[in-house]
């Protein structure tokens, strides 16, 4: 990813959460969602980036159409040996295309020198962790509470043993 993606990334990003959280965010939260102030902050994080975070992005044609980012996991304010997967998104249109299984392919095999990689994903997003699961991660147990404007939205934590 280079800084000429963030505009792109962001309304990916955007659109994204508009699609896949439809019904398990509340839908106000949903509608106020701007890719402009996303892809605003996204720039200035890709420009404060110490290198641990890598944004990777997918194009057909030239064109931007999936993100994901990763990095080393978040153990609370500390960082383990694991990698995490922090971000998955595919423009909604391109769902299905194999976009998805081949970001996550090569983060995972960019991690390959980690134990394991984890991620979060909200619980009830029952076609994601299908997704998930179909790529061999697993929920491990760990659930976590996410509130989105005073609604609890859970996220379970998924784990994959990658070799490390």
């Amino acid at each position: 990813m280079t800084l000429a993606d963030c505009d792109r990334v962001s309304g990916i990003r955007v659109r994204g959460w508009q699609h896949a959280y439809r019904g398990l965010m509340p839908q106000p939260y949903l509608d106020r969602l701007s890719v402009g102030a996303d892809a605003e902050r996204r720039r200035a994080r890709f420009a404060e980036g110490n290198g641990s975070v890598v944004n990777l992005v997918a194009e057909r044609d030239g064109a931007v159409v999936g993100w994901a980012a990763y990095g080393p996991y978040r153990d609370g304010g500390r960082r383990t040996g694991d990698a995490e997967l922090y971000a998955l998104y595919v423009d909604p249109a391109r769902l299905g295309g194999g976009i998805g299984r081949a970001l996550l392919t090569e983060s995972a095999e960019r991690c390959r020198a980690c134990p394991r990689m984890f991620l979060w994903v909200l619980k009830e997003n029952v076609s994601a962790r299908r997704f998930y699961e179909r790529a061999g991660f697993r929920p491990d147990g760990a659930e976590e509470p996410f509130e989105v404007d005073g609604v609890a939205v859970p996220e379970v934590r998924y784990v994959r043993t990658l070799g490390g």
